[in-house]
């Protein structure tokens, strides 16, 4: 709880996945990939319950050990490659019989995140009065340098201005997909994380690694094994 408004985390984990089979529970650091993320929202001094969500009865089981909730199984029709997290969320929260103001959305895929990125995410929202925090992460080369390729494979940068020094660019950011968090009621009214209102909070690259192949798997599993 945090300005006493109560805080739900659910941590989304299906067990369709195309670019690293079972990747929710592919054993990280000797322990699931799906425990650092539930042992971190464990260890926040703001979350009041944390939820996951599958499809899966392996990764259910998984989860409970792990020590999350896993009350309920999600539905077919919104576990899906094109379910969205608006979907996943509504679910849940209509599942609950418990209210709550606050939803935080923890991806496994995010296992460099902390209970402290947590923490700080919560009290920065408190003090910008923002309704949405969404970590980010600058981009590792300028934006100006990013090209887009053609059907007949012609090249062009997707900025008007090309600028050859990069120093003379500017920083621009990226979702890192480790934080969501937005209240219950703007979350319900936009469907979505990002409105007007939407604060970053930044995270270091080395931190913000977002598994989705076997080569983030290794990058992550180095930076883990370094920073401890």
């Amino acid at each position: 709880m945090i300005s006493d408004k109560k805080v739900l985390c659910i941590i989304p984990a299906r067990k369709g996945s195309k670019g690293l089979i079972n990747k929710n529970i592919k054993i990280f650091n000797k322990k699931p990939l799906i425990y650092w993320t539930i042992n971190e929202a464990n260890k926040s001094k703001y979350i009041d319950r944390c939820i996951v969500s599958t499809d899966c009865t392996n990764i259910q089981k998984i989860a409970i050990n792990c020590g999350a909730e896993a009350p309920f199984l999600r539905p077919k029709e919104i576990s899906g490659d094109n379910a969205s997290i608006y979907d996943t969320i509504t679910f849940t929260l209509k599942k609950i019989r418990d209210k709550f103001d606050i939803i935080i959305l923890l991806q496994p895929t995010s296992p460099l995140r902390t209970s402290k990125d947590i923490n700080k995410c919560f009290e920065m929202m408190v003090k910008q009065e923002a309704s949405s925090i969404v970590s980010i992460t600058k981009l590792p080369y300028p934006y100006e340098w990013i090209l887009k390729k053609d059907k007949n494979k012609k090249i062009k940068f997707t900025s008007k201005k090309y600028i050859s020094l990069r120093q003379k660019t500017k920083n621009y950011y990226k979702s890192n997909g480790a934080i969501f968090i937005s209240t219950i009621k703007k979350f319900n009214k936009n469907k979505k994380f990002y409105t007007n209102d939407t604060c970053g909070y930044e995270m270091p690259l080395d931190k913000s690694i977002d598994i989705d192949s076997l080569l983030d798997f290794k990058i992550a599993e180095f930076l883990y094994k370094k920073n401890k």
